[in-house]
């Protein structure tokens, strides 16, 4: 057997994994959406390190874009196996895929109108420069019909060759680690994927739940050179920032976050502070078409939900919902937040900044002192969030440039990734690991890591590089 890293290695994102059975037989974990600006990764997202047609089968740790952002094209490319996920991971791709597909259809329409205003210098070149969407809104149907919602905690026999296992990995709403149990010829051999492990003692989802012992470990590694603040901090921090901008300053919390997850555990907490009389009365606006279907979706999937927001149910029906929350599907609604000056919290997509209509509201308020950009989690280096957390004095959008007046508070402590102390803490049940390898993290820190990793007594630990393959003896 091997594994061909054909993705998230040496990088966070564009999760895929190749593994290869010894009767040939081909699993692709996760196919995600590269997301950064990286020259080298320039063609990623619209080629394969692999020929899509082969897979026989496709396993799927969760719905954020960067893990399945490319299904639609490897279906449409030639894949037609099974896409094996959790019932919650289903429901979640449903609207996040297409979504994506009209994101790249946007995008392609605005760049090629651009293209179309611009003088030929030569014959042909307008040509040459206009841009294909990765795929079209067409293309998410025929791919769905492909996803099959298992349960948690239940062995799926695939063939006679092959069981499934998920378990709660408390990333984001149905998010799964993935066990491979395979047994060729009477040896059997455990592979594990982690997927994005997420955090103890978080809102609204049930911890992490530690995985079989394996033979060999694919680990992600987003954070596995630092540690989180702790949960009591982030609560008050968050109210005093809230406090400074939108009542001291009278200005605006504009507040990145994925519309998956992130979003709904800041409202969740929001919520908490106004059931508790203690969030000042301004307005609230989550200003993401994606993120309130994804807050329906949240609502029908209690079998997801921990035993605090279980309770907190029979005190608030509506944990996603309080009087002065508004949820903005409207254009027209989320254009007038720009010239508003009242101030208020805005929550838009996207989480890095790259994206959506998050870029306008930071656009519109960004060389404001009174206002407030507040980064609740990891955004790759080369992205507008990465470039604003570096603390920048300007930044160029939609070709202007802009001086970064705005106060940038960072909370990583949202972070819906376990940081090095909880990675190791999941892994602390795996006695018999042969390979541990790390993807999904910068390189930098995955050196930090392996070598903390080594000292806790971790033997063979591997940072892959991308389309390198090893072996599984």
């Amino acid at each position: 057997m091997n594994i061909k890293f054909c993705g998230a290695a040496g990088h966070v994102t564009g999760s895929a994994h190749l593994l290869t059975l010894d009767n040939g037989y081909k699993i692709l974990l996760d196919c995600g959406l590269y997301q950064g600006n990286d020259s080298e990764m320039e063609d990623f997202n619209s080629s394969w390190y692999f020929e899509p047609s082969e897979i026989d089968l496709m396993i799927l740790s969760h719905s954020h874009i960067d893990h399945c952002g490319r299904i639609p094209k490897l279906v449409h490319d030639g894949f037609q196996g099974d896409i094996l996920c959790t019932h919650a991971t289903r429901s979640l791709c449903a609207i996040m895929l297409l979504d994506s597909a009209k994101i790249q259809e946007r995008d392609a329409e605005y760049h090629n109108k651009r293209m179309s205003r611009k003088p030929k210098r030569k014959k042909f070149a307008k040509a040459l420069t206009l841009k294909t969407p990765l795929y079209t809104s067409d293309d998410v149907p025929p791919a769905m019909d492909l996803f099959v919602g298992l349960g948690y905690n239940r062995w799926h026999r695939v063939n006679d060759n092959l069981e499934v296992l998920f378990r709660d990995a408390g990333h984001i709403l149905g998010s799964a680690s993935v066990t491979m149990r395979v047994n060729i010829e009477g040896n059997e051999t455990m592979i594990g994927f982690t997927g994005d492990i997420g955090r103890p003692n978080r809102p609204i989802l049930r911890d992490p739940i530690p995985m079989p012992e394996v033979d060999y470990m694919i680990c992600e590694s987003t954070y596995g050179n630092k540690d989180h603040a702790a949960k009591p901090a982030e609560e008050d921090r968050l109210l005093a920032i809230i406090k400074k901008t939108c009542v001291e300053k009278k200005g605006k919390l504009i507040i990145p976050a994925f519309s998956v997850g992130r979003t709904q555990e800041i409202v969740y907490m929001l919520d908490q502070m106004e059931t508790a009389g203690h969030l000042p009365k301004i307005p609230v606006y989550v200003d993401s078409p994606l993120a309130v279907n994804a807050t329906q979706v949240f609502g029908a999937h209690p079998e997801c939900y921990d035993n605090n927001l279980n309770e907190y149910l029979l005190i608030d029906d509506n944990p996603f919902g309080f009087n002065r929350l508004t949820y903005v599907r409207e254009v027209a609604i989320s254009k007038s937040l720009n010239d508003s000056n009242e101030p208020c919290i805005i929550i838009s997509a996207s989480g890095m900044m790259t994206a959506g209509r998050i870029r306008h509201h930071i656009f519109n308020n960004i060389d404001q002192k009174k206002n407030t950009l507040l980064i609740v989690g990891y955004c790759s280096p080369n992205t507008l969030g990465g470039i604003l957390r570096q603390g920048v004095e300007k930044v160029k959008m939609f070709g202007e440039w802009k001086i970064v007046n705005m106060d940038i508070e960072i909370m990583d402590s949202f972070s819906a990734h376990a940081d090095r102390g909880e990675i190791i803490e999941f892994l602390g049940n795996q006695k018999k690991l042969k390979k541990l390898f790390l993807v999904h993290g910068e390189p930098s820190k995955q050196m930090e890591f392996k070598k903390l990793l080594i000292e806790k007594g971790f033997k063979f630990v591997r940072i892959p590089k991308l389309t390198e393959e090893a072996k599984l003896e």
